[in-house]
């Protein structure tokens, strides 16, 4: 039952800041501003490794599924409606993963939402990337965003791990009919995607040079939005979300 209550806690939460969002247009539409920007930067961040070989798809995956601008209403809806019998239902293996995918949702949502009702604070008539890094730093949460990271590379290594397990894709692959009949074709589509993503990297032995790449050139981009000077990093910004003068 541990999980299943970890699971509705970060629902509950991501729920309750889509209520708010909802109950305010201007704020939904920041949200939505920031989750745009960040994939953005995301790809730029990763175009080497989005432009083909075998960190192609592991990178479209993290885009897609961690870092852009996805609605996962669906996937959440899911996570609420099967949290009590997710031991039944799926693989004692998944289990965990599903916990922490909903674990970093919630703090992602959490984070983006910060960020959004900062960006309403901020002058306007600034660009896309002073305005960001100064969301950004008016938002702080370091610790937060270190939490995030860790999470993302976290849920990369448990994704490679089921990769080893014995059988588990042909069970996989079994579950797909019962999970589109119980509603459930969302999580299904990312417990898939994952898997087979990182099985390719695995077996060339790509993997954690993947999530090495993600951790050091994320941690890299966190300590330059927090600690270099604010022209310096709105400068940069502006160049990967190709808006540099």
């Amino acid at each position: 039952m541990e999980a299943a209550q970890t699971i509705r806690q970060a629902v509950a939460r991501v729920n309750q800041l889509r209520t708010a969002e909802a109950a305010q247009p201007a704020l939904r539409g920041a949200v939505r501003t920031i989750k745009s920007l960040q994939g953005r930067r995301f790809a730029a961040t990763y175009a080497d490794m989005m432009a083909g070989g075998p960190y192609a798809a592991a990178s479209r995956f993290f885009l897609e599924e961690l870092y852009g601008d996805r609605d996962y209403a669906d996937r959440d809806a899911q996570f609420a409606r099967i949290a009590g019998a997710i031991d039944k239902f799926f693989p004692q293996l998944v289990v965990q993963t599903a916990v922490n995918l909903a674990l970093l949702h919630s703090l992602t949502e959490d984070l983006d939402y910060a960020m959004a009702v900062q960006w309403l604070a901020e002058d306007a008539s600034l660009g896309d990337a002073a305005r960001y890094v100064n969301a950004w730093r008016a938002v702080d949460r370091r610790v937060d965003r270190l939490a995030q990271l860790k999470d993302v590379i976290a849920l990369g290594e448990e994704m490679s791990r089921l990769t080893r397990a014995p059988g588990l894709r042909t069970m996989l692959r079994m579950m797909r009919g019962p999970s589109v009949a119980a509603g459930l074709s969302a999580l299904q589509r990312f417990l898939e995607a994952g898997f087979d993503t990182f099985a390719a990297m695995a077996r060339g032995g790509h993997a954690p040079t993947f999530l090495g790449t993600i951790e050091q050139r994320e941690s890299a981009l966190i300590a330059e939005m927090f600690d270099t000077p604010a022209v310096a990093c709105e400068t940069r910004l502006a160049r990967l979300l190709g808006q540099a003068p």
